[in-house]
């Protein structure tokens, strides 16, 4: 269930999307990575202080999603432009998606979307073959940080070498 229950449930079937990934148009979403894991966060706006240290630090924890094959893809109403700039100037390197246009569609479809027309401060991880594995959404002046998510990437790890014996 999405909405004002919060974000889409774990086992649910992850809403399939494509956004502007950069301003020639290029666009991202979760199908592009299928068969590895795929972290979505979902955040306010670029220049807000919380937004900003929640993308630095999966910035920095980039080695540690890395080693589960995950990939990570920032979301927010902001324009592919505004990305661009907040990116260039806080040294993000993965993806930012512009959920503008039409205005936070993709956010509505994972319930991470609030009435006051932004993206909530919500996390997904969608596993390798496009379920969500585990969902969470943060007050929006709290960074979430990355335990929940790597501890979701743990468990895929883990359930992966289960069913790979």
């Amino acid at each position: 269930m999405t909405g004002s229950d919060g974000p889409i449930r774990p086992g649910a079937p992850a809403p399939a999307f494509t956004l502007p990934a950069t301003p020639d148009g290029r666009q991202t979403g979760p199908g592009q990575f299928r068969g590895r894991p795929v972290v979505l966060a979902f955040y306010p706006a670029d220049w807000s202080p919380v937004c900003a240290d929640q993308m630095a630090l999966y910035q920095a924890a980039m080695p540690e999603f890395e080693r589960y094959g995950a990939a990570v893809l920032g979301i927010s109403v902001d324009s592919i432009w505004s990305h661009r700039a907040f990116a260039a100037a806080k040294g993000i390197r993965f993806p930012l998606l512009a959920d503008f246009e039409p205005k936070g569609e993709v956010s509505r479809s994972y319930g991470a979307y609030t009435p006051q027309g932004q993206a909530t401060r919500a996390l997904v991880v969608v596993d390798p073959v496009g379920t969500v594995a585990w969902s969470y959404l943060s007050p929006a002046e709290v960074n979430p940080g990355a335990d929940g998510i790597l501890d979701a990437l743990d468990r895929l790890g883990a359930e992966r070498q289960v069913t790979a014996r």
